[in-house]
């Protein structure tokens, strides 16, 4: 959530920032209307509570006097019928700013690229060189039905559109890739690997910025505080909600591996078949909690630890920065990790890496004291390192051969028991 008084004290600069992300001028006008009434309001209370103060005082003097003080406490009564009044009118603006400053999104750090959609993302660099079959690519969906290691039709009818069964080595498959990502992210880049709960309460959606604008995109359970978790950004970030951390713990690295439901409202028609866009689907998650100086920094580490993944499988990608209308509302800065997906000749997003800065911080209490004895909010960072199923799905084509085989990347081959391919 942003700072009001840095909305207040940098208002212009801030409204250019913010409809750059989608915000219309009027709600930042009215949030500022609001906020210059609320202050004169507070002016109001302020000098009717002298008032009635320095009433009290006079009343008392003409008890002890033994004098008459009933229009004196008449007076006070009426003052404080306007105090409660004005008081009453201060709760309803201050409940109108705290919706709209709840669903503002976060300021585009400077290096962001200013742009309406994906359409104007800026590519940063590629790595791999897409390869040339002598065949044509089938997609993973299908390659995956012939060798019988998923099976999207009984999951439609076990559960409904976007669910599937992994089978057999296709199981094996997705186990390995995700095992081989946490080992990655442990052993060679300092992660801390956490299991975390698969259902959170509603602060915690608040927190990281689902709620209340985003409730439509995840599962709710009927008649509880509970929502399924839609990427396990959200209890790794509130692990520390409410919490004073210390500066020499900085920076905080977390990885957990965690099933992710999303309800991929708004997405009709879109990837209907095969493991891109499901209702659940595993994610390798990595979180930062970081010190304000070095939070840009950690973001390029934490990005090229995503792609540490994508160079060991020896697949091609690229990486994105998305501009100012197609970042996440959390965000401050993200760069998109996008693998080759041959049957669809183009690159898919893969992995998704932000630097929130302060703005989950402030929604979720999270601050550390400093050398000198202040607090300060900590930045928080999260990126998939990587979505599990889309990496099964780039190597099921990517290494697919004509005989309908899939050959298994080298890296993953111990994770298969010494399996190096795949076979109908």
């Amino acid at each position: 959530m942003l700072d009001m008084k840095m909305v207040r004290n940098h208002f212009d600069g801030i409204k250019e920032k913010l409809m750059t992300r989608g915000v219309e001028a009027q709600t930042l006008n009215e949030l500022m209307e609001l906020d210059e009434k609320r202050r004169q309001l507070l002016v109001q209370v302020e000098a009717k509570k002298q008032l009635r103060n320095e009433a009290s005082k006079e009343i008392s003097l003409l008890k002890r006097n033994k004098e008459d003080a009933t229009d004196k406490i008449a007076a006070m009564k009426q003052l404080g019928d306007e105090i409660k009044e004005l008081d009453n009118q201060v709760n309803q603006i201050d409940d109108s700013m705290t919706y709209i400053m709840t669903r503002l999104p976060n300021l585009p750090d400077e290096t962001v690229p200013v742009g309406a959609d994906e359409d104007e993302n800026v590519e940063v660099h590629r790595v791999g060189t897409p390869k040339t079959f002598t065949f044509e690519p089938k997609p993973h969906w299908e390659i995956g039905e012939e060798l019988d290691i998923l099976d999207f039709e009984r999951g439609a009818k076990v559960t409904g559109s976007r669910f599937l069964y992994y089978k057999g080595l296709g199981a094996r498959l997705e186990r390995a890739v995700y095992n081989f990502m946490l080992d990655t992210h442990v052993y060679d880049h300092g992660y801390q690997e956490m299991i975390t709960p698969y259902m959170v309460n509603n602060q915690s959606m608040f927190g990281t910025g689902q709620f209340p604008k985003f409730k439509e995109d995840v599962f709710q359970l009927a008649d509880s505080d509970y929502t399924l978790i839609p990427t396990a950004e959200v209890p790794l970030t509130n692990f520390y909600r409410d919490e004073i951390l210390d500066e020499q713990e900085l920076p905080i690295y977390f990885t957990a591996l965690s099933p992710s439901f999303r309800s991929e409202a708004g997405s009709a028609g879109r990837d209907t078949r095969g493991l891109i866009r499901l209702h659940q689907f595993n994610k390798v998650e990595m979180v930062k909690f970081a010190h304000p100086d070095h939070s840009f920094d950690e973001l390029e580490k934490m990005t090229q630890n995503a792609e540490d993944i994508l160079d060991k499988l020896n697949l091609p990608y690229r990486r994105i920065t998305l501009c100012t209308g197609d970042m996440g509302f959390s965000a401050a800065k993200t760069y998109d990790i996008e693998v080759w997906i041959p049957a669809q000749d183009t690159y898919r997003e893969i992995s998704s890496c932000s630097n929130c800065v302060d703005f989950q911080a402030r929604r979720a209490k999270i601050r550390f004291r400093n050398q000198e004895g202040k607090l300060q909010y900590v930045h928080t960072l999260n990126g998939s390192g990587l979505a599990v199923g889309r990496t099964v799905a780039a190597i099921l084509e990517n290494y697919q051969n004509e005989d309908g085989s899939v050959t298994i990347p080298k890296v993953l081959v111990p994770y298969m028991g010494g399996i190096t391919k795949i076979t109908k």
